[in-house]
């Protein structure tokens, strides 16, 4: 066979491959909701802003919709949009819509077994393990509020000793926070200068920042491809290495030391399930899954809440007056010579409604982790078969107009009512909703209350620029909104 025969046959082989791609693609179009056509192998690819996906999206639902369809990849998903239809699809049917999607940017670096990225009686069962654990050490408790404070005053020791140079926050708010949950799971806070929570840290910034970025979502659209393609993409497994290694060494002095009669952490309980079920062949707790789920609880204790944090403190320096008026009430409320509590919130509506318009303005997590229909089922007159592949957009309810009057001005008038009072608003989804809400809320929304009126109470945060020229402007939207990087003063008041 010459060269000329064996191009005509690749180009036929082609051809029909194309043919056969789009016959498939107008078939699986036929009943699903509307959107952009895609390309066969490609998807939507050409379509989307890969590291802003989040705007993208937005503007797509202007165009098709609250629910509309898009090629994440070769294979279709859908995209759920606005307060009402992610309401009715994560609430009112999440026997439906609460399965977990395949997520390979963690996924294929965690592995099943674990919290946050598998589906089964095997991750319910372990999901309600950790809740009771979690609960049991203090979660939405006092005990825990006092580790928060605590941990406040070693964050607070750290920016007095800047003596008003300027400081990136990102280092201390992420060890402050980090220290919370490590003292839940491991039994202990680490030191500043502790290198093992430097490197639990920084694995938790820099993968967030990859999986928040055009090379994150590259990834979830072709992983089988990107695997062999060079990127920061590649140092995705070394970073989550790095957290297993100090988990590892953690476990196996647990081990020699564990008392079943008196656990001391989150170690020492998964340690006494383990050994429960040791001869329960189809255990929901093998050994390798405790590991899992101390990554799992590491990273969504730590960078969700710290990235809120280092947001909300840059929205207040572009905002001073807000911030003024929130120590105009710390200090009628709690004053100077104590620490705030908890139980200060219900005197505290403005600070409360500030803090609750910092999560939804700033939308650390945009687009809620994937979803994935667990049978065939009819959503907004769409015919939506078994295995489709969901994305809830959190972003499009957090600036939903019919919820919000000026949802791209930062008001915390949002939360309060007319009489200054605070409430709640029903299109507030930092956590996401339904059985895959994020298991730690009440830790961050105590952390973020407890963290944000100690700092003010105590310091003023300068920015080194004029306020208008601060930008608010994430600097990369995927799995999270990733805020500027930025410089301030902290002083003492």
């Amino acid at each position: 066979m010459d060269w000329s025969s064996a191009f005509l046959l690749l180009f036929i082989f082609f051809l029909c491959s194309i043919i056969l791609n789009y016959m498939r693609i107008f078939k699986e179009k036929a009943t699903l909701p509307p959107g952009p056509m895609p390309i066969p192998f490609l998807g939507n690819l050409f379509q989307i802003d890969t590291n802003d996906l989040a705007t993208t999206l937005m503007k797509m639902k202007d165009k098709y919709g609250p629910v509309f369809t898009l090629y994440f990849g070769p294979k279709p998903g859908i995209v759920i949009c606005g307060y009402k239809a992610l309401k009715e699809a994560l609430i009112d049917q999440n026997d439906v819509f609460g399965d977990r999607g395949d997520y390979p940017v963690f996924l294929n670096f965690i592995g099943v077994h674990d919290l946050a990225f598998t589906n089964g009686e095997g991750w319910k069962n372990r999901r309600r393990f950790a809740l009771l654990t979690l609960r049991n050490f203090g979660m939405g408790k006092r005990s825990i509020e006092e580790r928060i404070l605590e941990e406040a005053q070693f964050l607070m020791n750290e920016f007095r000793k800047t003596n008003g140079s300027p400081v990136n926050l990102t280092v201390y708010l992420a060890r402050a926070v980090a220290n919370v949950i490590s003292s839940i799971v491991y039994g202990n806070r680490f030191d500043y200068k502790d290198k093992r929570l430097k490197a639990i840290t920084d694995s938790i910034y820099n993968n967030f920042c990859i999986t928040s970025s055009m090379w994150g979502n590259l990834y979830n659209m072709y992983p089988n491809l990107m695997d062999y393609l060079p990127g920061p993409h590649r140092k995705l497994k070394t970073n989550f290495q790095d957290i297993y290694d100090i988990t590892d060494e953690s476990i196996k002095k647990h081990e020699e030391t564990l008392d079943p009669e008196n656990p001391r952490d989150y170690i020492d309980c998964y340690l006494i399930k383990i050994k429960e079920e040791m001869n329960n062949l189809d255990s929901d707790f093998p050994a390798k899954s405790l590991r899992r789920t101390v990554q799992n609880l590491l990273f969504g204790g730590t960078e969700t809440v710290s990235t809120t944090l280092r947001f909300g403190i840059l929205v207040l320096m572009k905002y001073p007056e807000i911030a003024e008026r929130m120590q105009e009430e710390i200090d009628r409320v709690i004053g100077r010579d104590r620490s705030p509590a908890t139980v200060d919130r219900n005197k505290m509506p403005y600070t409360e409604a500030t803090i609750y318009e910092i999560m939804r303005f700033c939308d650390v997590i945009p687009i809620s982790l994937p979803h994935v229909t667990s049978k065939d089922t009819i959503f907004k007159g769409f015919f939506i078969p078994k295995g489709t592949y969901v994305a809830p957009l959190l972003t499009s309810v957090h600036y939903d107009p019919e919820y919000y009057a000026e949802p791209n001005k930062f008001n915390p008038n949002n939360f309060l009512d007319d009489k200054g009072l605070f409430r709640k608003n029903d299109a507030h989804m930092p956590f996401s909703a339904g059985k895959r809400i994020c298991l730690g809320e009440s830790l961050a929304r105590m952390e973020l209350f407890l963290f944000f009126t100690s700092l003010l109470q105590n310091f003023t945060f300068k920015p080194i620029v004029p306020k208008e020229e601060i930008s608010i402007r994430p600097t990369a939207s995927g799995l999270g909104n990733v805020p500027p990087k930025y410089k301030c003063r902290v002083l003492p008041r």
